[in-house]
């Protein structure tokens, strides 16, 4: 319908009715011409988004037919008549029926109503793409539909069948415990416990009773035997996330565990056999951290049997804002709401370099849904920004009225984490916690979004 000749040409007398189809939500196309009744069945079967009757052929069985019918809140009508008195058709456009355009037709009017069709149609068709489902690829527990998340999952698909231990290296939430995850997902292993500890998170003085446990009476507090990760992960896979936090007297103890796959629990006199397979994560370039001395090298070749590299989410293009439509399509599922972004918000979102990758850009995505009514737009990223002040001033932090206590918490938290770039360590001391309680926090908020 892109001229009116063409458009003049559709309108023969000969012809009766006219069904359009909009392709991918643009422009109409005409898919179809009725002019053998029961036309009203045929209509009802052509998935048509907008029909043009021409009413001169119509009789009042046709009327009484349309009245009613369920099609008249499915498809846009556009009426066309020589211009005579008809009270079927004012009956019928008394109910809301669509359009009514007499003879001599203006086609710079008729072409205007089906832009105004064609730009509704693609409201609606992105309204559900953005809110109701996710366009992203997946494999095992990794979304993304880039070429560097492709390459990872054939990456991940080839190792995960070996028993190789597996070193995972990448920014702080690129999501290398979702690679980890989903290599036990893909292994021999899968049925068997998948247990994830955070090395960084562990206090000193109890790392060798969280990795190999204890007995009764090993030492003062232990009141009952513990299980380690070790003997809790047995027959499965054993993640050791940020393996160069661990205090390097420690990892030569995890050393000879994977030397020679025996360890003791504190207090015990037996040994045990470890029958696990490791897979080992750090954010760190585990060259910079063994010249730092924060990486035992003997440690580092012993792990890195596979090394995994995930890339940031700066370099997966569209991913960005394809990862954003995804959690909020899972939130409005969760919430049963519809909550939608407008454009500005998805070129604000895909224009950040999100230096804390996918956990920066889903936390953001969080705190903008609890602020948002129906529309999420750009100014739901900056709320909580504080602005600059003179020095003998406190910043302040704008909190919408009604938001519940734990959820400004969540916020603080998320908003602490974004500014420190992913770094624990530094968020915790911005926010007077202990690395462990952050870490406690992060995983509960976690446990949460994946039951939501």
């Amino acid at each position: 319908m892109a001229s009116p000749t063409l458009f003049y040409h559709l309108l023969h007398p000969q012809t009766a009715t006219l069904l359009l189809k909009a392709p991918s939500c643009g422009r109409f196309n005409k898919i179809a011409s009725i002019t053998e009744l029961p036309w009203l069945t045929q209509l009802e079967a052509s998935n048509a988004d907008v029909a043009i009757i021409e009413v001169s052929q119509l009789g009042q069985a046709d009327y009484d037919c349309l009245t009613d019918n369920a099609l008249m809140s499915d498809i846009e009508f556009i009426f066309l008549s020589e211009g005579k008195p008809n009270p079927h058709l004012d009956k019928l456009m008394s109910k809301g029926a669509g359009y009514h355009f007499r003879q001599p037709y203006n086609m710079e009017l008729i072409d205007d109503t089906l832009n105004d069709f064609a730009q509704d149609l693609l409201l609606e068709s992105t309204k559900r793409q953005q809110v109701l489902s996710s366009e992203l690829d997946q494999y095992g527990l990794l979304v993304g539909s880039s070429r560097a998340m492709h390459k990872l999952y054939r990456t991940v698909r080839k190792v995960a069948v070996t028993e190789s231990n597996v070193l995972i290296v990448g920014e702080s939430g690129a999501g290398k415990e979702l690679v980890a995850n989903t290599i036990h997902l893909a292994s021999n292993r899968a049925n068997e416990p998948f247990i994830a500890i955070n090395c960084g998170a562990l206090s000193p003085e109890l790392v060798d009773s969280e990795l190999f446990g204890h007995v009764k009476g090993a030492f003062t507090g232990a009141h009952r035997d513990h299980r380690g990760v070790f003997d809790q992960a047995e027959g499965g896979t054993l993640f050791l996330d940020e393996i160069t936090e661990m205090p390097i007297d420690h990892q030569v103890k995890l050393l000879r565990v994977l030397e020679n796959s025996e360890y003791r629990p504190i207090g015990s006199t037996s040994l045990k056999k470890a029958n696990v397979r490791i897979v080992a994560a750090t954010n760190r370039d585990p060259a910079s951290a063994i010249e730092q001395g924060l990486f035992r090298e003997d440690l580092y070749f012993r792990l890195a049997h596979f090394p995994i590299r995930v890339p940031p989410l700066r370099d997966r293009g569209d991913d960005i804002s394809g990862l954003a439509k995804h959690f909020l399509a899972y939130r409005n599922v969760a919430e049963k709401l519809t909550k939608t972004f407008t454009p500005e918000a998805i070129s604000f979102i895909q224009q950040q370099r999100w230096t804390g990758n996918v956990r920066e850009l889903k936390h953001a995505i969080e705190r903008a849904y609890i602020l948002a009514d129906d529309t999420i737009d750009q100014s739901h990223f900056n709320t909580f920004e504080t602005e600059s002040k003179p020095e003998n001033t406190t910043d302040k932090i704008q909190v919408p009225s009604g938001m519940r206590l734990d959820e400004i918490e969540k916020v603080a938290i998320f908003q602490a984490l974004d500014k420190a770039g992913g770094n624990k360590n530094e968020t915790a001391e911005q926010l007077g916690i202990s690395v462990k309680t952050l870490y406690n926090k992060l995983s509960k908020y976690e446990d949460n979004s994946s039951t939501d």
